[in-house]
């Protein structure tokens, strides 16, 4: 995999405006040979603290690493001796390079840089977001990452916030306000929304339209990891969410969404110590039924590409509206659960 990113194209579609106010782009202007610059938060160690039950940070991120490694690759012997969780990617994307990389275990940034060659190990999420031409902030276990976009936007950094955007729809909507009033471009998404099948699916679908049901499954948590199962209906159908009914239990939630086309969506999310559910989603036309369980190779390389395309191209994939409205839809699911009746998606907003 090979994109045709230029730093040439990049500053010219993108920072023309802010070059003038930043020095730091003016410098960036005057060499527009190099690759993209990146900057990768919080992206070297992981700890679930989102919930009731929180789990300390253990050196090794999924996506921090396999983020590096995609643009970067990585030194196969020395990968080998990382203690800790460390993905690596099978395609690269040329084009950009991580140059700083920060985390709150220094260590574990420190072995991640060397493994793959990434040259500054940053002393705070700020520095690292600091002459850069994009920002990365990872999935850290936290469900906090949007804070650390902040800084970036303020600087003007196309900036990807992992999913998910934020726990709740008040905090989504909280830095999806500082994109708006910086004017920078910000995305946030679940890989699932990019696999081909899942691209081919939302094609596909018009054949037995007008849908009028869609199961959608996934393991894990109803609002950490349900944002892939959901991201798959939203992708093929759109937004428009209004309500979610939760009539399962926690580990095992089966939340109905209405949605303002005349369809529902039944969202499946089982905890991993439950059940072992997969990845699928099926649709249910007047015309017909689809089903899919979507082959995740190189997730994470179609998300990146996604984000290029926002930051190189100006092609908004994922309306960051649309983003709030699906972590709002997961909030009220669970609110759904713990107060025994439906919940509309303004309850939560």
């Amino acid at each position: 995999m090979s994109l045709p990113i230029r730093r040439r194209t990049f500053l010219g579609h993108s920072l023309a405006g802010l070059a003038a106010a930043s020095p730091s782009l003016n410098a960036m202007a005057q060499d527009a040979t190099k690759p993209l610059r990146i900057g990768l938060v919080s992206a070297a160690s992981y700890g679930a603290t989102y919930g009731p039950d929180p789990q300390p940070r253990t050196p090794g991120s999924n996506h921090g690493t396999a983020f590096a490694t995609i643009f970067n690759g990585f030194d196969e012997e020395k990968a080998k001796a990382f203690k800790g969780t460390f993905v690596r990617a099978s395609k690269r994307i040329e084009g950009a390079r991580v140059v700083k990389i920060w985390d709150p275990d220094a260590v574990a940034a420190k072995a991640i840089a060397d493994i793959c060659g990434i040259a500054t190990v940053a002393g705070s999420a700020e520095e690292c977001v600091t002459d850069v031409d994009l920002a990365l902030c990872i999935d850290d276990g936290s469900g906090a990452q949007w804070k650390y976009a902040e800084a970036a936007l303020r600087k003007g950094i196309p900036t990807f916030c992992d999913k998910p955007l934020a726990m709740t729809a008040k905090e989504a909507a909280s830095i999806a306000a500082v994109a708006r009033e910086t004017g920078t471009k910000f995305m946030s998404a679940s890989s699932l929304r990019f696999v081909p099948d899942i691209v081919k699916l939302r094609e596909d679908a018009k054949g037995i339209g007008p849908i009028r049901l869609c199961t959608v499954t996934g393991p894990g948590d109803l609002v950490y990891y349900g944002i892939h199962a959901l991201s798959m209906a939203y992708a093929v159908l759109g937004p428009g969410v209004v309500s979610a009914h939760n009539t399962g239990r926690e580990g095992g939630h089966i939340v109905r969404l209405r949605h303002e086309k005349e369809l529902d969506i039944v969202l499946l999310v089982g905890a991993r110590e439950r059940m072992r559910a997969g990845f699928s989603i099926q649709l249910f036309g007047e015309k017909g039924n689809l089903r899919v369980e979507p082959d995740l190779k190189d997730l994470y390389a179609y998300l990146l590409e996604a984000f290029l395309d926002l930051a190189l191209r100006d092609k908004v994939s994922v309306p960051l509206e649309e983003e709030v409205e699906l972590i709002a839809a997961l909030e009220a699911g669970q609110r759904s659960l713990e107060l025994g009746r439906e919940v509309k998606l303004g309850e939560v907003r």
